[in-house]
């Protein structure tokens, strides 16, 4: 039984979160590899990405439209700091093989994007890939990742994610070690986003090489895709911690196809799996219910922790199951009460 002292964070017909000062009998262990010690993502990261609703319509006017609404409606001071513009912005390489912005939808330039978004309190962050071209077939970084980080560095880059398409036969241990010792080189604390979509175990590798690594293929706004996302990540709990985070991939609250209970149960698993929240909806027309969802500061608090354990299942009876994530304060938890079935 919960204690009295047990209070609510957020409830609705499938999912409720509670901090409780109780005790629950479950351990965890540390994570056998240390983390980078840049200082850098000592919390999961937060921000929004491109990708999940734009994909690769993607231009200067619409991040700074985005930015602008970062900091309008609250989610800067909420705590979502990273503006990434995800696969499509870049076109070609030049003479000296250094990469090439889209002059037609960037027309200022990457480094004068990332200063209007850091005049705005809020940080710059771009993707990549460890192959020879992106999943959309523009230039991968593959031969290139001194001379990117280097170029992404002068622009101002705090955020790199770099993808895993056109990688076959590469290891991918060896391949984002590259980039973590290019961007260190610069002398820039860049967080960078490993995202094999669980190819190669990067829950093995990953802490010591990035800051967070994908555990799951790429999400969809259908509650079936996101309940297989949180089977294949929670079960991959131990490997995340201050520094390096599992990354069950971005959120998509808001895009429109999922219910708002649905919605509400991904934001609130998010949060006690200690993921990283990047938002991936339009926020220069959000509803007042996605708004609701993604500023819950409560849920928030979860997720940002800095005790930095993520959650386990302790009860499953196949229908019903009790998560319980312990917390900075070592008389507290946090507990989410979860109902992944059709039936009431």
């Amino acid at each position: 039984m919960l204690s009295r002292t047990a209070r609510t964070l957020l409830v609705f017909s499938s999912i409720l979160i509670l901090a409780a000062v109780c005790y629950l009998p479950i351990r965890l262990n540390s994570p056998a590899a240390r983390a980078l010690d840049d200082g850098t993502a000592r919390t999961p990261p937060m921000g929004w990405n491109s990708w999940n609703h734009f994909g690769c319509d993607v231009t200067e006017q619409l991040i700074k439209h985005t930015a602008d609404a970062m900091v309008a409606s609250g989610m800067r001071d909420a705590g979502y700091q990273y503006v990434v513009i995800d696969d499509c912005w870049q076109v070609s390489r030049d003479s000296q093989g250094a990469i090439v912005a889209d002059p037609q939808r960037f027309p200022s330039g990457m480094a004068a994007l990332g200063d209007y978004i850091h005049a705005r309190g809020l940080k710059f962050g771009l993707y990549t890939d460890a192959g020879y071209r992106t999943c959309m077939g523009r230039p991968g970084s593959l031969g290139h990742e001194w001379q990117d980080a280097a170029t992404y560095a002068a622009w101002g880059v705090d955020y790199l994610k770099v993808d895993w398409c056109a990688a076959e036969g590469l290891d991918a241990a060896t391949q984002y070690a590259l980039f973590r010792d290019a961007l260190a080189a610069t002398g820039r604390p860049i967080v960078l986003s490993i995202c094999t979509w669980g190819e190669q175990n990067p829950w093995d590798w990953g802490r010591g090489t990035g800051h967070l690594w994908r555990t799951t293929r790429d999400i969809a706004d259908r509650w079936p895709v996101v309940l297989q996302i949180i089977r294949e990540n929670v079960v991959r709990a131990y490997a995340g911690g201050p520094g390096g985070w599992n990354d069950p991939d971005m959120l998509e609250i808001g895009n429109g196809h999922m219910t708002d209970a649905e919605y509400r149960s991904h934001f609130s698993l998010w949060a006690m799996m200690a993921a990283p929240l990047f938002a991936g909806n339009d926020l220069t027309r959000m509803s007042d219910a996605t708004r609701d969802i993604l500023l819950n500061p409560e849920v928030i608090a979860v997720d940002q922790d800095r005790r930095g354990t993520p959650a386990l299942i302790v009860y499953d009876d196949g229908g019903r199951q009790v998560w319980s994530r312990p917390l900075e304060n070592p008389n507290a938890r946090a507990v989410a009460l979860f109902n992944p079935t059709d039936l009431p």
